[in-house]
């Protein structure tokens, strides 16, 4: 596998951005190869190399590089009509309506540009809203660069920022907790419940390879918000319109928040954001109430025409049934090889969404354990031993996977996510031969 354009290229780009790249997922070791183009499943580097792609953009691109034509043609019509306006676009109105018929708990919705505006906003909104301040978070859910969500610490402690640049009065105001650990939550909303604006969640953490919640966790998050008066938000700039389908997570986990932001699948390949919830709640944004949020690119015609053609594609043929088929060939194939070469390592994910952790303990008896995927199962011979949080999933093999495991699986020509704790995406171009492919190579690596 040659590479001399994509050093090349990266020699450059480190005179004039910093790290040489413009966001610091992309700064693979010793240095990232450059991508030329897509290809339906598959992308195609600055030097010809050819791989099959489970980043899909980090989410976006839930059809694949290759736009059907009733998408491209009206992303092309748009167009010729011109990129922007200042105005409200009728298009804005069409997907915000889609939105609003297929996600149960959204009645409105507040077009942005990007998944962290969607969560600062939602922020901003549920503090209006209650006239409270302290949020809580799950810790390793990744919310996007925003102030009150880079923090970092243990349940009970005060928040410190988990980067330099953010004062420390602005994350003093976050309680941090960990995810599917009911008594955390608990405990948190009995000493300060009264000053909780929100819990910002994600169903699934998405940057911590996908692990998903413990029978009851969400409702739990549920209960305890509406006990004490707070709101509960569900981060769905990864999950929604990804897993659960058109209904997103929270019709498949059956628990319905207040608020919810999506960006990623809506926008089509495109920046775009959301905040999606009630009436009663949205329309305190201004100008109806008196929480500002504005922006001039906020509801970009481009975007959203990306955006509602491919979610009406995704309505009108088999998109989510070829997706959850594929993940579950794919997960479950990855089971069977781990058990033969790796049996301390877990296999997570839902739908379209899937990684292999490199957990360092497991069960001597792996019969009856979860075939698709860890579902947190607790009869599982698994579940004692299957990630819960962040702090599982970083005292995984981390190094290994990242030093050995992912440029191994790229000299077989398979793109992954950077890292231990990025999920990796299918896509409607998927093909079976693609994960068959696919498996082989992880047979290859581990």
């Amino acid at each position: 596998m040659h590479d001399e354009r994509s050093r090349e290229l990266y020699d450059r780009a480190l005179s004039v951005l910093p790290g040489g790249v413009n966001s610091p997922v992309r700064a693979t070791r010793p240095y990232p190869f450059f991508v030329e183009r897509g290809d339906g499943a598959h992308v195609v580097d600055a030097d010809g190399n050819k791989y099959v792609d489970y980043v899909m953009g980090y989410g976006p691109l839930l059809l694949g590089h290759d736009l059907p034509q009733q998408v491209e043609s009206a992303v092309q019509s748009r167009l010729a009509d011109g990129p922007m306006y200042g105005a409200p676009a009728e298009v804005e109105v069409e997907l915000a309506e889609f939105i609003a018929r297929h996600v149960q708990s959204v009645e409105m919705v507040r077009f942005v540009n990007s998944g962290t505006e969607a969560t600062t906003s939602a922020v901003r909104l549920a503090r209006g809203h209650t006239g409270r301040d302290k949020i809580v978070v799950m810790q390793g859910g990744y919310h996007g660069a925003q102030e009150s969500t880079l923090v970092q610490g243990e349940t009970g402690a005060v928040a410190s920022p988990s980067s330099n640049g953010i004062p420390d009065a602005f994350a003093a105001e976050t309680i941090t907790v960990p995810f599917n650990d009911e008594e955390a939550v608990r405990n948190v909303f009995e000493e300060r419940g009264d000053e909780i604006a929100a819990v910002l969640a994600e169903p699934i953490l998405g940057n911590c390879a996908s692990v998903g919640p413990v029978e009851g966790y969400l409702e739990t998050l549920r209960e305890v918000t509406d006990d004490h008066g707070a709101l509960l938000i569900f981060d769905e700039v990864m999950t929604g319109f990804r897993i659960g389908g058109l209904q997103c997570a929270q019709g498949k986990f059956g628990v319905a928040p207040d608020l919810t932001t999506f960006a990623k699948v809506i926008g089509g390949g495109f920046p775009v954001g959301a905040v999606g919830g009630p009436a009663e709640i949205l329309e305190q944004f201004a100008p109806t109430g008196d929480v500002f949020q504005a922006g001039t690119y906020s509801g970009h015609p481009l975007s959203l025409t990306a955006g509602l053609e491919m979610l009406r594609f995704a309505a009108e043929n088999d998109v989510y049934d070829h997706l959850s088929d594929l993940g579950d060939k794919m997960r479950s194939g990855l089971t069977d090889i781990l058990e033969d070469r790796a049996p301390e390592y877990t296999v997570l994910g839902h739908d379209s969404m899937f990684k292999v952790v490199f957990t360092r303990e497991g069960p001597r008896d792996t019969e009856g354990q979860c075939e698709a995927g860890c579902r947190q199962n607790p009869d599982c011979p698994r579940f004692g031993y299957c990630p819960k949080n962040r702090a599982d999933v970083a005292a995984a093999e981390t190094e290994r996977w990242e030093r050995l495991f992912w440029p191994a699986m790229r000299e077989q020509g398979v793109f992954l996510t950077a890292n231990q704790f990025e999920s990796q995406f299918l896509s409607y171009a998927h093909t079976e031969e693609d994960v068959e492919e696919t498996l082989e190579a992880y047979k290859e690596a581990l």
